[in-house]
């Protein structure tokens, strides 16, 4: 009966769809080629309406094997892309955009740049007002090969110094590729979202021909505008620029403070720290050391020498004065308790001083302040050091030693 072919013909199909999956986990392309072609010639007699079509299953499965298939040609991909482009309008300047991303990682910059322009004459009735979102991206991608090439000509140009810009065809063709970067970046970045690449690239056009007050409008506007979704690359653009404009220390600071509150376990720590340590404010030196503590709580940077020498410089100046010693103590109550195992065991101290004997001494002295003479981590180290003949060492033991009672204050 006509129903029971249906039913024959839903499950046949959902079989075969079941199949590819698996193959695609499996990462078996071939196999899954093949049950995609079966599933293809399948759907000239289904008539279903389903919320995801054939065509966009089609397209996404197909995707995935061409992208990974070993006897795949770029010659066969466009010929793919180019099909599933005039299956369905809806998807249209999607497909476009996923066959530009291919060719730009094969290298096809001029192939990219062709079907974008191709894509951005793109009309369609109500489908061109529906689609504006993507042919706003259509028109940024548009812009970074514009500036792509402008770049190119920029390095052209310094290369030959002074006697290079006497050549008026070549500057000429950068300013026009600057022109049509410049519109397209700007009119993405309008949009709320994360535009990383975009305005890195837009604020370098702007830095290059000496609009610093628009390019820092650009980043505050990045950073700090409540529509923008949280993202911690956009303290990092405005942090850099107001560094590479001089900016004040205080402005530098600004930035940096927000940026550790979104992410405390960004590289940029160390500067932040670096730059807390040498203000005479109480505050600022208090945050230096919520700072530095804080970093050192991620594992990525459990061996990272630099975040161990700020906190064991700055844990010996409060030592030494006997001053704010209540700071440490506070970073240090909520540390107590998985800070030596995480930190301090003697397996990691004897990898240390194998590894990074430097690592190892800033290390111990931080371990000898916090847990005392008698932590793992500070005997061993400080044994190793003293066997080895190092005056450093030595003199590691003999402060740790003589300042004992601060961690019995520490630790209360």
């Amino acid at each position: 009966s006509s129903n029971e072919h249906k039913l024959n013909f839903k499950k046949s199909k959902e079989a075969c769809l079941s199949y590819i999956q698996d193959a695609l986990l499996q990462k078996q392309w071939k196999r899954a080629a093949e049950f995609l072609t079966c599933y293809v010639e399948s759907l000239e007699k289904d008539y279903s309406r389903e919320h995801i079509g054939p065509s966009e299953m089609i397209w996404r499965i197909g995707t995935e094997i061409l992208w990974h298939h070993s006897q795949n040609s770029m010659k066969e991909f466009n010929c793919f892309m180019e099909q599933m482009k005039t299956l369905g309008v809806k998807r249209y300047l999607k497909v476009c955009l996923e066959h530009v991303f291919h060719l730009l990682c094969n290298g096809q910059i001029d192939e990219a740049y062709q079907n974008l322009s191709v894509a951005e004459s793109w009309r369609f009735g109500e489908q061109t007002a529906i689609q504006d979102k993507e042919m706003k991206l259509i028109q940024a991608y548009r812009g970074l090969l514009d500036y792509y090439s402008w770049s190119k000509q920029k390095n052209i140009l310094l290369e030959h110094g002074e006697d290079g810009f006497s050549d008026l065809a070549v500057e000429q063709e950068m300013h026009g590729y600057f022109r049509k970067a410049a519109v397209n970046l700007k009119e993405i970045i309008k949009i709320p979202g994360v535009w990383d690449i975009f305005v890195k690239c837009y604020v370098d056009l702007l830095e290059f021909y000496g609009d610093h007050n628009e390019a820092r409008q650009v980043l505050n506007e990045y950073a700090y505008n409540s529509k923008f979704p949280a993202n911690p690359n956009a303290h990092v653009y405005l942090y850099q620029f107001l560094k590479r404009q001089g900016e004040s220390k205080k402005s530098l600071v600004s930035a940096l403070k927000i940026l550790h509150d979104i992410v405390p376990s960004h590289e940029l720590m160390i500067d932040f720290n670096t730059m807390l340590q040498k203000s005479k404010r109480r505050k600022k030196l208090r945050l230096g050391l919520e700072v530095i503590f804080a970093a050192l709580d991620y594992a990525g940077w459990k061996e990272n020498a630099k975040a161990w020498s700020c906190l064991a410089r700055q844990v010996k100046q409060i030592v030494i004065s006997e001053k704010h010693l209540d700071w440490i103590k506070q970073e240090w109550n909520s540390r107590k308790d998985w800070w030596p195992a995480f930190h301090f065991g003697r397996y990691l101290a004897k990898k240390n001083w194998q590894e990074n004997k430097s690592l190892s001494y800033e290390k111990a002295l931080v371990a000898g302040i916090l847990l005392g003479k008698g932590c793992k981590y500070f005997k061993y180290v400080s044994h190793q050091g003293c066997k080895a003949q190092l005056k450093r060492f030595r003199m590691l033991k003999k402060f740790v030693n003589r300042h004992n009672p601060v961690y019995l204050r520490i630790s209360g």
